[in-house]
């Protein structure tokens, strides 16, 4: 089965006392909530914020007004209904995976094993693409390189990637701990930046026609791409499973909350501050443009201002945060595959050796995202119709099914849920509609 995926940030802190375990006072607030709150809030921001702008941005002013009043309720009561999931464990040694088997069954656990890997594999094929482009782009425009076959440069970056991933886990986590708070220091700096170029075009744009038909659609095609880039449900097992130990069953419901509604603020402040200042920096055609060359805004935004300062800080900054953000989905995504190929094995009666597992999950993740990089899909294409909507049934539907199906989950029924619910379905709505576009 599945392991859970992130590694601790806090020690427990739970000690058994006169035979009662002794818990953290959670009135009040302390040094690890403090380190939950930025470890949700790192790992939410990351190379997925490159994009939002391109989709929020590329319709126009009501489009980007209405995703700015979505992004927080729909972040904050996603995650959190997935904790309350976390939460109904019936031990707090279980996480996502052992709620999945509790709930519904070992098959239900297999399919979600599936799904949780078509999610990460799928943001793993698309930062392949990402860092390939990223890569061309900083050749061409910055270094002044040209004619450099795209064979070529998928290959050396995808190799060196993969050489990093070899190097092993812990020196993954490291890497990806030391770069993602510069990463977020350089967003704001840049959004700060941009001040200056702020126009008023994204104002007097019309859409197409300038009917309300494309405005709903370029909504629908930008939520996707917001669950994308406000995720960060891949920490919210391990988030819970800890804060269970710390403050007990009876304190763990409000602590919880608070700690998230935190989290989820700054990352809204944060990000949407990035995405307003790159989108009134730009118009709408040159979000377009970006969309089209299939680069990040970063690099757009590098090749766009005749600066040195955006101009080499930029796509510099885009390749680290997208190498970090790779390096992280490839180990969720190698576990995802060695659990799904080994628990295969079992049921054929076969038990196969670790190190013939790994090199086929190696060979395998060589080979697609090479190809995948060098075939050059759009990336908000690949997010609109495959990552977005994995992502969406994992951290918005499933707990949805939960609250209304499990009678021990009834007590977190309200309004709220069917929010999530419409927007859940809308989400995953946008990969059928890529599917027959």
């Amino acid at each position: 089965m599945l392991k859970e995926r992130v590694a601790n940030p806090a020690q427990e802190v739970a000690t058994a006392k006169a035979g009662k375990t002794a818990y953290m006072d959670a009135t009040k607030w302390n040094k690890v909530d403090t380190t939950w709150m930025l470890g949700l809030f790192g790992t939410a921001i990351g190379a997925g914020v490159l994009f939002l702008p391109i989709n929020a941005g590329i319709g126009g002013i009501w489009p980007l007004i209405l995703i700015t009043l979505l992004a927080f309720p729909i972040t904050f009561y996603a995650h959190r209904a997935l904790a309350c999931l976390v939460m109904a464990a019936s031990s707090p040694d279980k996480g996502i995976i052992g709620v999945v088997e509790e709930f519904w069954g070992p098959v239900a656990a297999r399919v979600f094993n599936v799904i949780y890997f078509v999610g990460i594999y799928t943001i793993l094929l698309l930062y392949s693409v990402a860092i390939t482009n990223t890569t061309d782009s900083l050749l061409t425009h910055q270094l002044g390189i040209q004619g450099v076959d795209r064979a070529i440069i998928t290959v050396v970056v995808i190799l060196g990637l993969l050489a990093i991933v070899r190097m092993g886990q812990d020196i993954i986590v490291r890497i990806m701990s030391y770069l993602v708070y510069p990463f977020i220091a350089v967003l704001l700096v840049i959004g700060l930046y941009l001040i200056p170029e702020w126009n008023t075009a994204i104002l007097t744009y019309q859409p197409e026609g300038g009917s309300s038909a494309a405005m709903l659609m370029t909504l629908w095609m930008t939520f996707p791409v917001l669950v994308f880039s406000f995720n960060h449900f891949p920490i919210i097992s391990a988030f819970v499973m800890k804060e269970r130990q710390m403050y007990g069953d009876e304190q763990v419901d409000g602590k919880c909350r608070n700690i998230q509604r935190y989290a989820v603020l700054l990352m809204f402040l944060v990000v949407m501050f990035f995405v307003y200042s790159c989108v009134f920096a730009l118009s709408p055609a040159d979000l377009q443009a970006a969309k089209t060359q299939n680069i990040s805004i970063l690099s757009y935004l590098a090749n766009h201002f005749n600066t040195p300062f955006i101009a080499w800080l930029a796509p510099i900054i885009a390749f680290v945060a997208i190498t970090k953000s790779f390096l992280g989905h490839y180990v969720g995504a190698y576990e995802g595959l060695r659990d799904i190929i080994i628990d295969l094995g079992h049921v054929n009666n076969k038990n196969l050796n670790g190190k013939t597992v790994d090199r086929i999950i190696l060979l395998f993740m060589m080979i697609t995202c090479c190809a995948i990089a060098y075939f050059n899909p759009s990336i908000l294409g690949i997010i609109e119709t495959l990552s977005g909507p994995a992502i969406a049934f994992i951290l918005l539907l499933m707990p949805m099914l939960a609250i209304f199906t499990v009678p021990k989950m009834r007590k977190y029924r309200s309004v709220t849920n069917y929010f999530v619910v419409i927007v859940g379905l809308i989400t995953v709505a946008a990969m059928f509609y890529g599917l027959v576009h």
